[in-house]
């Protein structure tokens, strides 16, 4: 994984762990703090969302906690 993928999955999990926004609504923190466009913004959104379906020793070390089975 990119390094500044990454940063965006870390940035992510801290905002989704902050509360401030409802995640589907977070893109528009993402064009803010990574200065991307819309379209890369929704991109990166979505690229994250679809990790938490992935096997758990597939899933990036962007920070989240493991919830339990």
């Amino acid at each position: 994984m990119e390094q500044a993928t990454l940063e965006i999955y870390k940035y992510l999990v801290n905002l989704r762990n902050s509360g401030a926004t409802n995640m589907w609504g977070a893109s528009i923190y993402l064009e803010d703090a990574f200065d991307l466009s819309k379209q890369e913004a929704k991109n990166a959104l979505l690229g994250w969302i679809k990790t938490f379906d992935l096997p758990e020793d597939e899933q990036p070390q962007d920070g989240r906690t493991v919830r339990p089975s």
